[in-house]
């Protein structure tokens, strides 16, 4: 299944080359109500009301079942006073109607339609009026069973034909699919040329009626998803945090039920699961973002990890030439100054490296075999990619050289060498000496020396000239790994720049307060909505957080925290995967981003991640050890992360209010480490 969107169907969401014909862009979503529980995707309007344009609807598998389902109560819709979302699968929209005869202002009739991710709504009919009422409802249906790539390149196609089916209305397009929508209790009347459904209902004063309804599409529809009844099994660790504020709990708790519903198990392997990079713009197969949110999620196992890593590994070019070994992914916009970047090659890169922390978490032996070979096809590319020099290309072998594609180098040679030396595999001493002499070279011709102390260059452009712009993808020069014992692996910057590179990440011309901007306020080009030049992306803000703690930086990796956490509350808990990079002021709050996934996966993990910087868990389970570096200045208050996995098991831990960290749970025979 593919939901993602362009102007062509399926591609890469808002970092698209091209736009959606007739629209000028993708569809604004930020005001949306988004139920989730993939392969089902429901988008509401806060008023509840699927009023058959625009993109609302509820769609299975990337087919709209339903775009029209407008109530009426005494031929009149009910005043919307409350919308929002319950969880990441459910949303509940609460209306009131007077009723004739009702004396004064006050409404008489509560309406509460309740909708899920799952294919069904409950409208519930509640009286407070004093004599019996007798009330006419009525469900005005319809749909055009367009793909939704076609509904967000606004060409849906026209409304079809309903007919009676069974206790309620079906559907059917020219290409054989179909949708039905069945009721109970079944309705007293059903008009099909107008998609209407009626009741007579009556209600004793005080009491409630509910109408339940099933939405259902064709047996092709569910068998092409892979995933109607959901991932099986266990995936993710039941795992909770609490805290002294309490914001802790709700965001641990909300990134954990999000990212659960961006799920997706293959087809044709259904123990098999990744999860999507983000609703409604790219839920698809498995990409470079949901091998990022399979890292961040590690804290909460290994399984998500092992599924979005074989699901890449099937993926990759196989046969001889430069390409062996590579994975596949799209090309996406870099922002002003550099060409659109290869999602393929920052996959291929991050593969070893994820294997490599998934290890240190407890991947099991079995697993592990299984994907090495991969991972050793990934470094045998990334041996033949570097140029000359011993820079990566991105995308290659005439691209520029990102700075952000030398530390997914540079990280993939670390862990790459960590993860052969596990194995009992030869060449991790060469992986060590790569690594050592990119360090040497970065430092040399990616730092820019200034009156103020100096940065690093996105990029080095054809003929070596460099880019001076300084954006959040800097957080990534940041971002080393795990290592055995508990360690993590050498940055590419020395003690000094890292310094520097502290400095400015949480400078004003970064930090907007609710996170990094993605391009830095004075740069050229800076635009707080673009993605790529200004909006805050949760993902490097993440990334940030989790660096800066690990290098001993805990004022400014304190300061993005706390920033993303009122951003977060900002949105419901529900990070989005950006957000417009305006500078917090005094009452502000954080504006959204019309086009943003949300919810996203790395925005989802990103909670996981920066809540488990706190404590600073640094586990090595072939070691049987796990080392604790906790924010001493705890900026957090007390917090505990409970039900994480560690080697397999149950792993609980407590940082207290002076930054010290306790074990509270953790598996046999698991040594605390320094």
């Amino acid at each position: 299944m593919d939901l993602s969107v362009s102007a062509s169907g399926p591609a890469s969401g808002p970092g698209a080359q091209r736009t959606a014909p007739g629209t000028g862009g993708l569809p604004a979503v930020h005001t949306a109500l988004v139920c989730v529980a993939l392969p089902w995707l429901v988008l509401s309007a806060e008023h509840g009301q699927l009023t058959g344009t625009g993109f609302d609807g509820v769609y299975h598998a990337g087919r709209r079942l339903l775009s029209r389902c407008v109530l009426r109560v005494y031929g009149r819709e009910p005043v919307a006073v409350q919308g929002r979302s319950a969880t990441a699968g459910r949303a509940r929209f609460v209306g009131v109607l007077r009723t004739p005869g009702d004396p004064g202002p006050d409404p008489g009739l509560t309406v509460e339609r309740t909708r899920g991710a799952d294919g069904t709504e409950r409208i519930t009919l509640r009286s407070s009026a004093t004599r019996p009422l007798r009330l006419p409802v009525e469900l005005a249906l319809g749909t055009d069973l367009a793909d939704l790539g076609a509904v967000a390149a606004g060409s849906p196609g026209p409304e079809l034909s309903a007919g009676v089916h069974a206790a309620g209305l079906r559907w059917s397009a020219p290409d054989g699919r179909y949708a039905t929508v069945t009721t109970t209790p079944p309705p007293t009347d059903a008009l099909a040329v107008a998609g209407l459904l009626r009741w007579d209902l009556e209600l004793a004063p005080g009491a409630a009626r509910t109408i339940e309804l099933r939405i259902a599409g064709d047996r092709f529809a569910e068998r092409a998803a892979g995933a109607a009844a959901g991932p099986g099994g266990q995936v993710l660790a039941e795992a909770r945090a609490e805290g002294d504020d309490p914001r802790v709990g709700e965001l641990f708790r909300s990134s954990s039920d999000d990212l659960r519903a961006l799920l997706l198990r293959d087809r044709l392997r259904p123990a098999e699961v990744h999860a999507a990079a983000g609703v409604p713009w790219r839920c698809g197969p498995a990409t470079a973002e949901s091998l990022w949110a399979a890292r961040m999620a590690l804290p909460l196992g290994t399984r998500l990890a092992v599924g979005t890593l074989r699901a890449l590994a099937r993926t990759q070019r196989d046969g001889p030439g430069p390409d062996r070994g590579r994975i596949p992914g799209p090309l996406r916009d870099s922002g002003p100054g550099l060409p659109p970047r290869c999602t393929g090659i920052e996959a291929t890169l991050a593969f070893p490296a994820v294997l490599a922390e998934a290890a240190r978490w407890g991947l099991p032996e079995q697993e592990l075999a299984e994907l090495l070979p991969a991972a050793e096809r990934c470094l045998d590319w990334l041996r033949a990619a570097v140029d000359a020099d011993g820079f990566v290309p991105d995308p290659g072998p005439a691209g520029p050289l990102r700075a952000e594609t030398q530390a997914h180098a540079h990280r993939a040679a670390m862990l790459g060498a960590d993860l052969l030396d596990l194995c009992g595999r030869p060449g991790g001493a060469e992986w060590r000496e790569r690594a050592r002499a990119l360090r040497e070279r970065f430092r040399r011709e990616f730092w820019l020396d200034d009156l103020g102390g100096g940065r690093p260059a996105a990029a080095l452009l054809p003929g070596g000239t460099p880019l001076p712009q300084l954006g959040s993808w800097a957080a990534h020069l940041l971002d080393t790994g795990l290592t055995g014992a508990g360690r993590t692996a050498p940055g590419l910057l020395d003690k000094d720049r890292t310094e520097q590179l502290a400095r400015l990440l949480g400078g004003p011309a970064l930090d907007t307060g609710w996170g990094l901007r993605g391009l830095g306020a004075k740069e050229p080009g800076h635009n707080p909505f673009g993605h790529r030049s200004g909006a805050v992306r949760v993902h490097e803000t993440a990334v940030a957080v989790t660096g800066l703690a690990a290098a001993g930086y805990e004022r400014e990796a304190a300061s993005l925290l706390k920033g993303l956490l009122d951003a977060a509350e900002a949105f419901g808990f529900r990070l989005p995967e950006m957000y417009a990079g305006e500078q917090r002021t005094s009452g502000s709050v954080p504006v959204p981003h019309p086009a943003a996934c949300r919810p996203g996966a790395v925005a989802a993990t990103a909670g996981v991640q920066v809540l488990a910087a706190l404590a600073g868990i640094r586990p090595d389970a072939p070691g049987r050890t796990v080392a604790l570096h906790p924010m001493r200045s705890a900026p957090l208050g007390a917090v505990r992360l409970a039900g994480l996995r560690v080697a397999g098991d149950p792993f609980a831990v407590r940082i207290g209010r002076l930054g010290t960290a306790i074990v509270e749970e953790a598996a046999d025979g698991l040594q605390l480490g320094v």
